[in-house]
């Protein structure tokens, strides 16, 4: 049961479902996807804003649909992790309960990457054989 194409779904979907709600939410409040990429000093931020909608919604459905998932899995991962040095720079942040709670999101996301990573493995493992 663990290991049928029911668990891997749901397993994806729960690896993918921060991304499908961040593209939604920025989908239906576009503004606020505008301020959130003009926050992180990222400019045009129209631009910016779309592009991440973009590819928080494509790539989470190429890897539940499985449609050459190991390319959605790596722009995903590639894309956390420039995003989590970008927004939870703990290091630079002074002692307390702030840089707590950045730096414990901060190593989740590397968590998120990894997954990222174990789905690629198993793609191409599984393209292989």
């Amino acid at each position: 049961m663990l290991g049928g194409r029911l668990a891997r779904f749901v397993a994806c979907l729960g690896l993918c479902a921060a991304y499908l709600q961040g593209g939604l939410v920025k989908l239906t409040d576009f503004p606020g996807a505008i301020a959130e990429m003009a926050h992180f000093g990222l400019a045009p931020a129209p631009l910016f804003a779309g592009m991440v909608i973009a590819l928080e919604i494509i790539a989470s459905i190429m890897i539940l649909a499985g449609w050459y998932r190991w390319i959605g899995a790596l722009a995903l991962g590639i894309f956390t992790l420039m995003a989590t040095f970008v927004a939870l720079q703990f290091w630079s942040m002074p002692a307390g309960q702030a840089r707590f709670f950045a730096a414990n999101s901060f190593f989740e996301h590397l968590g998120l990457v990894g997954g990222f990573l174990l789905v690629i493995w198993q793609d191409l493992n599984e393209r292989r054989q």
